[in-house]
């Protein structure tokens, strides 16, 4: 294992950065210091970041043997491709159902539809539990699971609107983003109105601005299967 380490003149060490590359032969560390006075406390730095990354892969091995996937912060490919990687992994152990907790503000559409439809893919049973802000694309990959297996914390709070994207280029192009835009909307009314049973032209009228919706109103909508308080309470 090797460590590029850049040390400074001890003059400008005072505003400058230390770099130290390749730490544990996968990420880079930028470091601040104040003042380094010898190469003690650079060693010092190392084993922490050694002892967090870690901590870290314990944290994560204990998240696979209790079959649970957080997804948080905003929906992108990179976070698609952790959380699906996990859940095939998690498939390929046993039937057992998984534990997907969500907050997210949403993010990427087409990403959110690879985390949704993959958990209808799997053979084991995926219980989404939303908790915090379960927003847009982020509300789209908690309806993956089945309303029964659908849960939120009492104080979760979920936002549907109609998904958005930017439109540029040429004439032809604008004409065919919007096009693809108008697609996009008819097919979440439509797939929203499936998992809620509401109709696809109330699903319209409500999410033609932000709908919001606390834990009562998720329930009464059908967004939500069952509040929980405890982990005990999952069916």
């Amino acid at each position: 294992m090797l460590y590029n380490i850049v040390q400074l003149p001890e003059a400008k060490a005072r505003h400058n950065t230390v770099a130290v590359d390749e730490l544990l032969a996968c990420s880079v560390y930028s470091l601040h210091f104040q003042y380094i006075p010898t190469g003690i406390h650079i060693l010092a730095i190392l084993k922490a970041a050694q002892d967090q990354v870690s901590r870290r892969g314990a944290i994560e091995e204990h998240f696979f043997q209790s079959r649970t996937i957080v997804l948080t912060g905003e929906i992108t490919h990179q976070l698609a491709q952790r959380v699906t990687e996990h859940m095939l992994a998690l498939a390929e152990t046993s039937d057992d159902p998984i534990n997907m907790i969500i907050s997210s503000p949403g993010g990427h559409v087409e990403s959110g539809d690879m985390v949704h439809d993959m958990i209808k893919f799997i053979r084991p049973r995926v219980r989404t539990i939303g908790s915090g802000w379960v927003a847009s694309a982020g509300a789209l990959i908690f309806v993956g699971a089945d309303i029964k297996d659908r849960y939120c914390l009492p104080n979760t709070r979920f936002l549907l609107h109609q998904p958005s994207g930017g439109i540029g280029g040429s004439a032809s192009d604008l004409e065919i983003q919007a096009n693809q835009i108008r697609h996009m909307w008819s097919r979440f009314e439509t797939l929203f109105a499936r998992v809620t049973r509401q109709t696809e032209v109330r699903i319209k009228a409500d999410t033609k601005r932000d709908f919001c919706l606390n834990t009562e109103a998720a329930l009464s909508y059908s967004l939500v299967g069952r509040v929980v308080a405890s982990v005990t309470e999952l069916l």
